[in-house]
């Protein structure tokens, strides 16, 4: 939602019956105007759009009494129907996968695909909702035809846990290509109400180009092309303004840009790459993990009532936290080419095989806080747990099988 012109308040849904897993028994529900499948715990209800595949809204800790709705939903998704410059706006909400990631304004070896893929802006197909001892998953597939190939998506919730699974299978869409999640918060008013916290990056950099175009009445603060090694150190476009500290979101209103974070190898962490918002007025925090092998890098999209152009019309504040291998979201031609993250040895491209699918999973989920819990500080992997240290010194244990993001398993 980027390049292309960005996105993303989740309300908890009116349960829906689960169906019996056969194709015939789907049961597709409106929210928020988009057809949608969901699939319930007693913990967690998620919705996943049929256009696009877009996961939302997601209530997490539904049994009790301060239910969490993390994710983003566009505001004019219950407004009249109207053109959208780009399909992947029609459902614009919570996370999404997309292959090719980005903009993709640009024609790569007879390949136009649409900003963020086919797969972010066409119906997928349904194919099954089970339940296999404690775990219900959903299946979707996609067909893409821009470069062939079919993309089989797992949603899976676990009995007792406030955690979604995630796995897109690629088998076919040969060749290099960028992609990746957009996972899509939804953002209070306050100014610095968010914490965010990663595990450890290489550096970060923002975006290297004119992210918000002011001849389009878009407008950003951030200062093009620089690199830095400190989420609360990032220039500003203002000479002598001070740093932005982007580890406490939003900021000041009328401004959307783009950041870039260059995840540290499993190996060198000792787990896998994560981030995660904290919202302590409310409660809770949001996390992700995943598998930096995968997923190299974690863009930052942070658009607060900074565009006014439609459908945006100066209202939309979310936060993506984009977990991907790409060139920001510029898409296949720029992520394919010799760019200024490739010059830092970073890759920006997955080379997929004909032959072999490639599989990227995934890991989100929300965690209750106490009082005093301010940020995150850290994350302990245990077997079957991830324990959530804060900047204050308290702890949190949540159940999460993250030897998922290996194995693919539940």
């Amino acid at each position: 939602m980027h390049n292309l012109k960005p996105i993303l308040m989740s309300l908890p849904l009116a349960v829906g019956a689960i169906s019996t897993g056969l194709a015939e028994d789907a049961k597709l529900q409106t929210i928020h105007s988009q057809p949608s499948y969901v699939i319930a715990t007693k913990q967690v209800e998620l919705a996943v759009t049929q256009m696009g595949g877009h996961m939302a809204p997601v209530t997490f800790f539904r049994d009790t009494a301060k239910p969490v709705a993390p994710y983003h939903i566009s505001p004019w998704q219950d407004e009249p129907a109207a053109e959208m410059p780009a399909p992947v706006l029609k459902s614009l909400r919570g996370d999404f996968f997309c292959i090719p990631f980005g903009g993709n304004s640009d024609e790569v070896a007879g390949e136009k695909h649409p900003p963020h893929g086919e797969v972010a802006g066409s119906p997928w197909t349904f194919t099954s909702q089970k339940k296999a001892g404690d775990v219900t998953t959903l299946t979707l597939n996609f067909e893409t035809k821009v470069r062939k190939g079919r993309v089989t998506k797992e949603l899976s919730l676990v009995d007792g846990q406030n955690v979604v699974y995630s796995k897109d299978l690629i088998e076919g869409f040969a060749g290099k290509v960028p992609l990746g999640h957009h996972a899509t918060l939804a953002m209070p008013d306050t100014e610095g109400s968010v914490r965010i916290a990663t595990s450890a990056i290489k550096f970060g950099m923002t975006c290297p180009g004119i992210f918000s175009d002011p001849t389009k009445r878009e407008y950003q603060s951030l200062q093009p092309g620089q690199k830095w090694t400190d989420l609360t150190k990032v220039p500003m476009a203002w000479k002598d303004a001070p740093d932005a500290d982007l580890t406490k979101l939003p900021g000041k209103q009328g401004f959307a840009d783009l950041i870039q974070l260059i995840n540290e190898p499993w190996e060198k962490t000792k787990g896998p790459a994560w981030i995660t918002a904290t919202i302590a007025e409310r409660g809770y925090l949001w996390f992700a993990l995943k598998d930096p092998a995968v997923l190299h890098s974690t863009v930052f999209w942070l658009e607060n009532r900074g565009r006014h152009g439609h459908p945006w019309n100066g209202r939309n504040n979310c936060l993506g936290l984009e977990d991907v291998t790409a060139h920001f979201a510029d898409g296949l031609a720029a992520s394919t080419k010799d760019n200024v993250l490739t010059k830092e040895g970073v890759e920006t491209v997955l080379t997929l095989s004909a032959d072999k699918p490639t599989s990227v999973n995934y890991i989100q989920g929300a965690v209750q806080i106490p009082a005093g819990f301010e940020n995150v500080k850290t994350l302990e992997f245990a077997p079957g747990e991830v324990t959530f240290v804060s900047t204050t010194g308290q702890r949190v244990t949540a159940p999460v099988r993250h030897e998922f993001l290996k194995t693919g398993k539940l």
